[in-house]
């Protein structure tokens, strides 16, 4: 066979499988299959000036290339098993903490030396948090922002790009099992391997599906997370974001009781747009460098829906209500605070006349007539409950922009190992539905690289 190991898909969790693997056995061919574009190929259309909305390119520069999803978010590596997936329930607390630490320190050495590690621990927020029904995650954070992100990944990249095989713009239609291997198909041939490692993240996730579907690897139902992304003065979150940079806030509404969390909190950033499978969301990033910070801050207020049975497709339930926001809105819709809860849609007069400067131009409509009752009076219980310990959060200038949606892959069974029923077929990262987060992610990475290191 051609390699000793083919990743499939070069995000986080590949790009770290392919770093630990050249570090540990150089002598080892590797090769790595991206649908997406190299790194400095990767270029979102969307200007500001001539190109406003997404134009849904038939590769999205945002979602998809080396450097997966992750590659322009805010670089976020959150340190903690409170949240970001269940990687340790696989393989164990003590484990999943090293990983992520060890992921931590190449970053560093790969150009994030310099930026600022954060934690909750000891902070006095968590008891204002509680005093208002709120809960405070414990968790270390290191942010280094979009563009220092950008900069550890071309490192990276530079570093494994003689050492590796990379396929970039190269779709794999299809995984064989062979005698003692596996026969990865796609458009102009096929390669063989001894091991696989599938890190396709959650824009792979109807092809993960097809892939599990077509080998008979037993799956179960995951959440998805369905919201809206707020915007507002970042002088209001200024004495949060200061001391802890992202603070992950879960609230327990009074009505229903469902959970509604913070996530990826921007200071000084701006929100965006994605694009999942044709469907355009929203979400937010923020930078490192002085020059690009802007006068809000940006974060999520998400609700976890699980379902039980018989349904099972989460994340077509998420796509549906997407689907209704870029019907009504042509893309991503924004809403006053205060329109929403009059009732009424924002307009462009009533959005220009706000005290709060959109960062992304959408479509100003009705999120009542997009979310769902009981996710929408979640999140305004939860917007009010912020305003305890953020006073301004509630003002009616507040921006929301929906629909997020957080896209979770279907849980792959799998053993202690990351190893589906077949011997040397790994599934990692967030396309397993084990991990969601870049910290994760990269960790399962390391966990499977050193698995094959000790097998082969």
């Amino acid at each position: 066979m051609r390699y000793d190991v083919i990743i499939i898909g070069a995000g986080p969790g590949g790009i770290f499988s392919a770093y630990q693997l050249t570090k540990k056995r150089p002598e080892l061919k590797i090769a790595v299959f991206e649908a997406g574009h190299s790194l400095d190929r990767r270029k979102c259309p969307i200007d500001g000036d001539k190109v406003k909305t997404c134009i849904n390119c038939k590769t999205c520069a945002i979602m998809s290339g080396f450097g997966g999803a992750g590659a322009f978010s805010d670089g976020k590596y959150n340190i903690t098993n409170d949240f970001g997936g269940t990687l340790y329930e696989y393989i164990g607390k003590k484990k999943a903490t090293e990983l992520m630490q060890y992921v931590d320190e190449i970053n560093v050495s790969h150009g994030g030396a310099g930026t600022k590690m954060y934690s909750t621990a000891g902070t006095a927020f968590k008891k204002a948090c509680m005093q208002n029904k709120l809960n405070l995650l414990e968790a270390s954070v290191r942010h280094l922002g979009t563009d220092i992100n950008y900069v550890v990944l071309e490192q990276l990249y530079d570093e494994l790009k003689s050492k590796v095989d990379f396929y970039f713009d190269t779709v794999v239609s299809k995984i064989e099992v062979m005698d003692g291997g596996y026969k990865i198909h796609f458009a102009d041939g096929a390669e063989e391997c001894r091991n696989c490692i599938v890190s396709v993240g959650r824009s792979g996730s109807k092809w993960m599906e097809t892939v599990c579907k077509d080998l008979a690897i037993p799956t179960k139902s995951n959440r998805v997370d369905i919201g809206v992304r707020v915007e507002l003065p970042a002088v209001i979150f200024a004495h949060l974001t200061d001391e802890l940079y992202e603070s992950k806030i879960v609230y327990r509404t009074e009505k229903f009781e469902d959970s509604v969390r913070t996530f990826c909190m921007n200071p000084c950033g701006i929100v965006v747009n994605e694009n999942t499978n044709g469907i355009i969301t929203v979400n937010g990033h923020s930078f490192e460098g002085e020059e690009k910070k802007t006068e809000n801050t940006n974060f999520a207020l998400l609700v976890a829906k699980h379902f039980s049975e018989p349904f099972k497709d989460s994340n077509g339930y998420g796509e549906g209500i997407a689907r209704l926001s870029n019907m009504l809105g042509g893309g991503v819709i924004v809403q006053r605070f205060g329109d929403l809860e009059r009732g009424r849609r924002s307009t462009q007069k009533r959005i220009e006349e706000g005290t709060v400067r959109p960062t992304l131009a959408a479509t100003p409509g009705d999120l009542s007539l997009v979310l769902p009752k009981r996710i929408l009076d979640g999140i305004i219980e939860m917007i009010h409950a912020l305003d305890k310990i953020a006073p301004g959060t509630a003002n009616d200038d507040t921006l929301l922009y929906g629909v997020e949606v957080k896209f979770y892959n279907m849980e792959v069974e799998l053993n202690e190992n990351l190893e589906t029923k077949y011997e040397g077929l790994y599934v990692i990262g967030d396309g397993s539905g084990v991990t969601h987060s870049l910290s994760h992610a990269s960790a399962s990475g390391v966990f499977v690289a050193d698995r094959i290191v000790n097998v082969l």
